[in-house]
């Protein structure tokens, strides 16, 4: 696997929640009884569990593209494999074609030497080493040319099918770890979260307060024209979702997952994951935004939403959260796309 990015720091805005909280924290253990460990703020706990959440969102990124790659080497290594079988098949009638010549030639004691040759050895070991000048000079040159051009295909399919095992095989170890990775800071927001209690949690998991108070049922009826429209009006019905890493659709989905699904409704077809889908058209400015467009954030492109005009977007947040509307300037905005 390919060196991993480093997780966005944490913004200036957060940074300053979490030292303030550790701050209060200090002064109630200094208050408290000697040896008893303060119990985290909401708002210390609040800040942990978003930055899990966005590190667990870098990861979910790469363990979709690590997926697609898999599915792409399967789908390679299946027709390589059934190359190889067909290559062999017809060696196998080649060979057999060439043995009933041999047998033809030896019932008439007049054995051409290349045919000779080939069954008095390993045949393969033979052809690899035979040059076509030789096997020109024999009178079943054609066949015997026919062979070795095939051996040669048949060589280089396996080791063409071998190559790319070798390559699956990594990259199912790289899907493994990635995967690990994702649900190890998931399963640690988790353990934070469970140390509050349930109006705390709820508190914690609740639609952004920053997001616009939108319902489930809300359809589009903006601006946007012709397949934009499209995309933006399949985001619209998505609103009150769960998020689901890896998730696609219908019920769920990750932020990849949406846009990719909003514009496959629109006819377009886009990579699976944010990084690629970040190439996947013209780069617009920010103050040429329009209904449609792919809006990226976070240096390494991790999350990308659908923009809806206004300065707010379509996006699936992170695990817990549900689709909605978001300003986009509440996020480390770096850049937009129209597919």
């Amino acid at each position: 696997m390919g060196n991993r990015r480093k997780p966005a720091p944490p913004s200036r805005a957060r940074m300053a929640i979490v030292t303030t909280a550790a701050a209060g924290s200090a002064v109630l253990a200094g208050t408290g009884s000697a040896g008893a460990a303060p119990k985290p703020d909401l708002a210390t706990v609040k800040a942990q569990v978003e930055d899990l959440n966005e590190q667990a969102e870098a990861s979910v990124e790469k363990y979709n593209k690590f997926k697609e790659t898999q599915q792409r080497l399967q789908k390679d290594a299946g027709e390589l494999q059934d190359e190889v079988a067909t290559a062999q098949d017809r060696m196998s009638g080649l060979r057999e074609r060439l043995s009933a010549v041999a047998a033809d030639q030896y019932r008439t004691g007049n054995v051409d030497p290349a045919v000779a040759l080939m069954f008095s050895s390993d045949p393969d070991t033979y052809l690899k080493r035979a040059s076509a000048q030789d096997i020109a000079a024999s009178s079943q040159s054609d066949l015997l040319k026919l062979l070795l051009d095939q051996q040669r295909r048949l060589d280089q399919r396996r080791a063409e099918a071998t190559a790319v095992l070798g390559q699956l095989d990594t990259t199912d170890r790289a899907l493994a770890a990635e995967k690990k990775l994702v649900q190890t800071r998931l399963a640690e927001a988790t353990r934070l979260l469970d140390g509050l209690s349930a109006a705390e949690r709820a508190k914690v998991n609740a639609q952004d307060g920053r997001s616009s108070r939108t319902s489930a049922r809300e359809t589009y009826n903006g601006p946007a024209t012709g397949r934009a429209a499209a995309a933006v009006q399949f985001a619209y019905a998505q609103l009150g979702k769960p998020y689901l890493w890896g998730g696609t659709g219908p019920n769920s989905f990750d932020c990849s997952g949406l846009t990719g699904g909003a514009w496959r409704a629109a006819g377009v077809s886009l990579p699976r994951v944010s990084q690629d889908q970040w190439n996947a058209g013209r780069h617009v400015a920010k103050a040429d935004l329009q209904p449609g467009d792919l809006v990226f954030f976070y240096s390494d492109l991790h999350h990308v939403g659908i923009y809806i005009g206004g300065g707010k977007m379509i996006h699936a947040p992170r695990t817990g959260k549900n689709i909605e509307i978001l300003a986009i300037e509440y996020m480390p905005y770096v850049g937009a796309v129209r597919p």
